[in-house]
């Protein structure tokens, strides 16, 4: 399968567009492939008929010098040390205000997933994190404050760990093909409900014509083949369920751990006006 190469309607008007409140929240290895810059990003969407669009969203500002220098987990609790003149955990990415999609008052933050399940958001480099003794994926990243990943090598961390006693007790490379979901999750509600964040995180595959990543929602299907972030829009309120499933160039589910993956979240009117 050639993947086709298709603008949604609007998208225009939301590139480079996310504001208002949060939504309720609840070790190197793998070969890292470069996202495309806002430059050079092109809309790759093949799209099912429907009234909900899956639109490319301009990535957000670049911060080149954010490195997770290191991290470890021992007594049931991680640390991170991470460098950056331009990135703090706890501020606000600067497009924070003019974006369309929900963001977080707490600023950035670091999003830890544990064998592809709901992230957690942590705002400070050190937290206690409960994780079963045995081997799991593990993948963290340094996020902007409207939870879009920062899609670059030096500001992730991931890995095959074994844990015993609340500490790493091995830890390897990912080697295996993998798509880790991030966004949705939780609850949107008001204009956070308008434009949804759809992120997610790839490892030691190129999105282009040999892989891509299929999006289903509310019974319509999506392909994209740029890692870069997307915006959902017209999704009915209530529960909806996103499944991301990493497929090679003809389409086929690959053969990859917890692939493919699916996500409950909750649009909700605003409270103050019913």
């Amino acid at each position: 399968m050639k993947l086709i190469y298709l603008v949604a309607a609007g998208a225009a008007a939301l590139l480079g567009a996310c504001n208002g409140a949060a939504p309720t929240d609840g070790a190197a290895g793998g070969e890292y492939i470069e996202a495309p810059t806002a430059a050079d990003a092109s809309p790759v969407v093949t799209a099912s008929d429907g009234p909900i669009t899956l639109t490319p969203k301009a990535p957000g500002t670049d911060f080149p010098d954010a490195t997770i220098t290191k991290w470890q987990y021992l007594g049931g609790k991680f640390d991170y040390d991470y460098a950056a003149d331009t990135y703090k955990l706890g501020e606000q990415s600067p497009e924070a205000g003019s974006t369309m999609c929900a963001n977080s008052s707490k600023g950035q933050h670091i999003h830890l997933i544990v064998d592809n399940q709901p992230y957690v958001a942590k705002y400070e480099p050190d937290f206690a994190y409960d994780m079963p003794d045995g081997e799991h994926y593990v993948l963290t990243f340094l996020s902007r404050s409207y939870h879009e990943s920062i899609k670059t090598e030096a500001a992730r961390r991931a890995a095959v760990v074994s844990v015993a006693d609340g500490a790493f007790a091995r830890e390897k490379p990912i080697n295996d093909p993998m798509l880790f979901y991030s966004r949705p999750k939780g609850t949107y509600t008001g204009e956070d409900a308008e434009n949804i964040l759809l992120d997610f995180y790839p490892l030691n595959v190129e999105l282009g014509d040999d892989y891509g990543v299929k999006v289903e929602v509310g019974g319509q299907s999506f392909t994209v083949n740029e890692w870069q972030p997307y915006l959902l829009k017209g999704l009915p309120m209530g529960e909806n369920t996103v499944t991301l499933t990493l497929v090679d160039g003809e389409g086929r589910r690959v053969e990859a751990p917890f692939n493919p993956v699916s996500r409950t979240f909750t649009l909700a009117a605003d409270p103050l006006n019913g």
